[in-house]
């Protein structure tokens, strides 16, 4: 290692040069995976690589460029404009019309509003370039669909134990600055690093600085010196999935004083607040329903609250939310009867309308019966009148069951004054026949 590379940080000193080298990313990168066999085909297409940070996004990128001889330009959203990707497609047409190919790799994609995203397209569209794109976000979202549509979209995981652990033996053996060095707590360096390659090997470099002169032994105290407390919660790792869990169950049973809890330790720790914002979202439809049919308008004037005041003052807002929310009254009805309506449309998936709901716009249709004995709910007292709507397959079945609890009460009441057969005979068996 020569002095100049000495200077640079440990993680850009073992980056991976070859498809083998690379962790944790079998599922793409293994033999007959989809991005071994574009090397192999030598025909890269544009892709998003989707996943948390350190998992190898980049390093994947520049090694497929090389792999097949491509030229390879790297931009950050963040730090790039319209006028640097330009510049970028113009060398793109250029190297087509002589016969090459080039990678725009471009960073943070996630990062670029609509209209630079724009941009690419008509380059992507007649290959002038061949785009991959990094994002931490949900392209779904993130990524508009023109886009979407003409790239291929590849999710990365979280390193898992295993090539965390190849990554600890790598960094020590491989690297000539922690030659001699021994981690005392292997399962708190991975446990650290949330998945994240590139947070393990800095938090490895900055507890070997800890070190006393002389000294080899790296202690967990030097490892919990070296991650700072944010690092025990990851945006993308099993943490984040374990703390939204938690809110949203702390919610779900009626806990403030959790759901609270839970709510400042990602604020704390930096989570997005609209993510938070929109799991509330959710959670007032799946789980409050008609109990509190306010609660879905309270909930998304929170998530556009938020959005438009920002923090920390929005932390305010989100406690307001959830205090709200969790005190509540729950009914999961709703989401159970949209449940059970999707299983039986699965199981069923010709299943046609009876004719006298349909409608009849053609004189063909009426004398084949189309709308024929259509009772207009409206001409009878109290807006009500009893017929069939559901096709024949799944005639008498009943997926909504209204709860007794808050407002939908008052739904349960109704609905079974109009029809007394479905909140007696089947609420018990929920459609078992």
């Amino acid at each position: 290692m020569n002095g100049t590379d000495s200077l640079k940080p440990l993680a850009v000193r073992l980056r991976p040069r070859t498809l083998d080298d690379v962790l944790g990313q079998e599922h793409l990168l293994g033999r007959g995976r989809p991005l071994r066999r574009m090397v192999e085909s030598r025909r890269l297409r544009s892709m998003i690589l989707w996943g948390p940070p350190g998992v190898g996004k980049t390093t994947i990128a520049q090694i497929m460029a090389a792999e097949v001889g491509a030229g390879f330009r790297q931009l950050s959203a963040v730090s790039s404009g319209v006028k640097d990707v330009r510049a970028v497609l113009d060398e793109g047409r250029s190297l087509q019309a002589a016969g090459r190919q080039l990678v725009l790799f471009l960073d943070e994609i996630h990062r670029f509003n609509k209209a630079q995203q724009d941009a690419l397209l008509p380059a992507v569209e007649e290959g002038w370039i061949t785009l991959i794109g990094a994002t931490t976000e949900n392209p779904s979202f993130e990524v508009i669909q023109p886009l979407l549509s003409r790239s291929a979209v590849f999710t990365l995981k979280p390193l898992d134990a295993d090539a965390l652990e190849t990554l600890i033996d790598r960094a020590l053996t491989a690297d000539p600055a922690l030659a001699g060095i021994t981690v005392e707590d292997r399962d708190l360096l991975k446990l650290l690093s949330g998945g994240d390659g590139r947070k393990l090997l800095t938090g490895l470099e900055l507890a070997r600085d800890l070190l006393p002169s002389g000294e080899t032994y790296i202690t967990g105290d030097h490892l919990r010196g070296a991650f700072s407390s944010r690092q025990f919660y990851d945006r993308a790792g099993d943490m984040h999935y374990d703390i939204i869990s938690a809110f949203i169950k702390s919610m779900r049973g009626s806990d403030p004083d959790a759901a609270l809890f839970y709510l400042a330790r990602m604020i704390e720790s930096g989570e997005d607040p609209l993510f938070i914002a929109r799991r509330m979202v959710i959670l007032a439809s799946e789980d409050i329903g008609n109990a509190d049919p306010y609660a879905i308008t309270f909930a998304t004037n929170v998530m556009m609250a938020v959005e438009r005041i920002g923090m920390p003052e929005g932390r305010i807002v989100l406690a307001q939310g959830v205090s709200y929310l969790a005190s509540a009254p729950k009914s999961n009805a709703a989401y159970m009867a949209v449940e059970a309506a999707l299983a039986d449309v699965r199981n069923h998936p010709h299943s046609v309308p009876p004719l006298h709901i349909r409608n009849a716009p053609t004189r063909l249709m009426k004398k084949l019966g189309y709308g024929r004995g259509y009772k207009y709910g409206h001409s009878y007292e109290g807006g009500f009148v009893r017929q069939e709507y559901l096709p024949e397959e799944v005639r008498g079945r009943v997926y909504y069951f209204p709860t007794e609890n808050g407002g939908e009460k008052k739904i349960h009441d109704r609905l079974k004054s109009w029809w007394p057969e479905r909140y007696e005979e089947k609420k018990k068996g929920r459609n078992e026949e």
